[in-house]
């Protein structure tokens, strides 16, 4: 059963890859929302490492011409989910992980700063595995458990805060299963 250690802000007996690309939240600051991405780097290529590597800041940009667009990028998600429901966390939750970028919904801004943000592996045009469905229910009630004030509402996609720009997860993406 996961379980957060409320004193690192990590999800006990998973894979801890510290990142670099993260920054101090705002003082004052409730988590309340959870963003759900999508990333496979390359696009539709899975179980590989590149995304831990670009992270982590190790991503060799020579590996596939599509990386050249993310030399120098510096992003990272607080949790990943592989295809076969191995997770990864890359930033303790009380940090504010680099993922939503220029972010607004709902009257709100920079979402970077309340929320957390959890990578599954696919694409916006692709179906994800029951096995991430399963884990990611299973960190969504354990971060509720932590963060009270994450509700139901504020589960959201990228799509939400950044339309402009992303379309993650997609729309293959089954909120029922796991929402409720």
């Amino acid at each position: 059963m996961l379980k957060i250690n409320t004193n690192l802000h990590l999800i006990e007996d998973i894979s801890y890859l510290p990142s670099d690309n993260y920054d101090l939240r705002p003082d004052n600051i409730d988590i309340d929302t959870i963003i759900i991405h999508c990333i496979s780097l390359p696009e539709g290529s899975y179980g590989n490492d590149n995304v831990r590597d670009l992270f982590t800041n190790k991503l060799d940009i020579s590996k596939d011409k599509s990386f050249n667009s993310l030399r120098d990028l510096r992003v990272s998600s607080h949790l990943f989910i592989k295809r076969d429901g191995s997770i990864s966390q890359f930033v303790p939750f009380n940090m504010r992980a680099w993922h939503a970028g220029v972010s607004k919904y709902n009257g709100r801004e920079n979402y970077n700063d309340f929320s957390i943000g959890i990578e599954l592996e696919g694409t916006s045009n692709s179906i994800f595995t029951e096995e991430q469905y399963s884990k990611l229910r299973g960190i969504i009630k354990v971060i509720k458990a932590s963060y009270p004030k994450i509700v139901e509402d504020n589960i959201i996609g990228h799509n939400k805060v950044s339309p402009d720009r992303k379309e993650d997860p997609g729309k293959f993406f089954e909120w029922d299963k796991i929402k409720g």
